[in-house]
């Protein structure tokens, strides 16, 4: 399984250097968004536009939802931006919507630089 997830994380990172290198920066993230789910689907992968995530209180009471940009084959998240440079509020995104759904792994994306940005969050 862990095998798995890191060959869908490359499979996802050459996905997007693709994007990136034919699109360039300069799109709205919905743009890639839609860019990186097309293509994933292309290859046969099992991807969720814009996934439900509920954070729960103690007690289980629903506070609030969140929208991922895409959960990949039920078990990468992948938030996608389109800034000139992550900042720390992107990250603690991330693992919000990790710790949020209990998803162990996830890919913080980002198209808006002149080179791609990518990086790997493991919740253990």
């Amino acid at each position: 399984m862990k095998d798995e997830i890191f060959v869908l994380c490359d499979e996802i990172r050459e996905t997007s250097f693709a994007i990136h290198k034919y699109l360039r920066h300069g799109h709205l993230e919905k743009v890639y968004e839609n860019a990186l789910a097309h293509r994933l689907r292309n290859q046969g992968k099992h991807v969720e536009q814009q996934h439900p995530l509920n954070v729960y209180d103690e007690d289980g009471t629903v506070l609030g939802e969140y929208f991922a940009d895409l959960m990949v084959e039920r078990k990468l998240i992948v938030e996608i931006k389109a800034v000139k440079t992550f900042v720390e509020e992107h990250q603690a995104q991330l693992l919000g919507y990790l710790r949020a759904s209990r998803t162990e792994h996830g890919l913080l994306v980002n198209f808006g630089g002149p080179k791609l940005e990518i990086k790997k969050f493991i919740l253990t």
